[in-house]
C-alpha cells in the first residue's frame, strides 16, 4: 500500500512537471488536463490546485479559477498563490471587499517567502489597481456630496444674512462683514476637508531610494538605509554583494524587514488612497 502510494505521488509530481511545461507552450487544455491528473492521484497537494486555477485565469474562467484557489486555500493556509488567485477570482465577481482582504493576505505572505518565489510585485499591483479604483470611485461621492453640502451651507447663510438684514436694518454693514467671514470660515473648512482626495506626493522616506516608489516590503541594511526587497536582492544577485549606495558589503541574510516603515506606508494608503496609482 504504502509503494503505491510512493508510486502515485512521484506520477503526480511528474504530471505537475508535464502541466508546467504545457503552461509554458500556452497549451492551456493539456495543462489543465495534466493537473487534474496530478490531483486525481494526490488530491491534497495545495500547489496542484493552484497551478490549475492559473490555467483557468488565463481563460478567464472565475468561477474555477475560485473554486481551485478556495481548496488550495483550504488545504494550505499559507498558499500565496491560493489567497492571490482566490482574491483575484473574488474581485472579478465584484465582491471588492473580500478579494481585496485575499489579495493582502496573499502580499503579507509573500513578503515572507523564499526569494526565489517571490509575488510580492505582481501581487502589490493587482492590489493597487482596485484599491485605486476603490479610492476613485469613494472620492468622486464624497466630492459630490461634500458640493452638496457646501453649496447647501452657503445658501443657509446667505438667507440668515438677508433675514438679519430685514430684522436689523441699522447694522447692514456688520451683518455684510458677519456673513462674509462665515462664507471664508466656511471655504477654509471644506477645502480642509477635500485634501485627503487631493493627490500630492509621498513622503520621501516612504519611498525607496533605487526604485523611488511607494514601498511594498521595505527592508534595511546594516547602513541603515531601507530598500525595496525585491530591489536590493536583484541588486545582490546581479551587482555583487555590497550596499548600492554605502558600497558597505552587504549580504541578503543581513537585511531585516522594516516594520516600522511598512506600518507606516499603511497608515499612509489608507488616508491617501490616490497612492495606490503607479506610473
Amino acid at each position: 500500500m504504502v509503494k503505491g502510494v510512493k508510486t502515485g505521488t512521484i506520477q503526480a509530481e511528474q504530471l505537475k512537471q508535464d502541466g508546467n511545461l504545457y503552461f509554458k507552450k500556452n497549451r492551456l487544455g493539456a495543462a489543465i488536463d495534466a493537473y487534474t491528473e496530478a490531483i486525481t492521484l494526490s488530491p491534497n497537494v495545495s500547489v496542484y490546485w493552484t497551478n490549475r486555477a492559473v490555467c483557468y485565469r488565463k481563460r478567464n474562467d472565475w468561477s474555477r479559477v475560485e473554486e481551485d484557489s478556495r481548496k488550495a486555500v483550504e488545504l494550505d493556509h499559507t498558499s500565496v498563490k491560493g489567497h492571490f488567485m482566490l482574491g483575484l477570482a473574488l474581485i472579478q465577481k465584484e465582491n471588492i471587499s473580500q478579494g481585496i482582504k485575499e489579495l493582502e493576505r496573499a502580499l503579507d505572505l509573500g513578503r515572507g517567502a523564499n526569494p526565489e518565489n517571490y509575488m510580492v510585485e505582481e501581487i502589490w499591483q493587482e492590489l493597487a489597481k482596485v484599491q485605486y479604483l476603490e479610492w476613485e470611485r469613494n472620492s468622486t461621492k464624497q466630492s459630490w456630496e461634500l458640493q452638496n453640502l457646501k453649496e447647501s451651507c452657503e445658501n443657509a447663510l446667505i438667507e440668515k444674512h438677508f433675514r438679519d438684514a430685514n430684522q436689523m436694518e441699522g447694522f447692514i454693514d456688520e451683518i455684510a462683514d458677519s456673513t462674509s467671514e462665515q462664507l471664508e470660515a466656511l471655504n477654509l473648512a471644506f477645502s480642509k476637508a477635500a485634501e485627503f482626495n487631493t493627490p500630492t506626493e509621498v513622503p520621501d522616506y516612504l519611498c525607496c531610494r533605487i526604485t523611488l516608489d511607494i514601498f511594498r516590503d521595505p527592508v534595511t541594511a546594516p547602513s541603515g538605509i531601507t530598500y525595496e526587497k525585491a530591489t536590493i536582492l536583484e541588486h545582490l544577485e546581479q551587482g555583487g554583494n555590497f550596499d548600492p549606495i554605502t558600497r558597505q558589503p552587504l549580504l541578503p541574510s543581513q537585511l531585516v524587514q522594516n516594520l516600522a516603515i511598512k506600518e507606516a506606508v499603511q497608515d499612509f494608503l489608507d488616508k491617501h488612497g490616490w497612492a495606490y496609482k503607479m506610473d
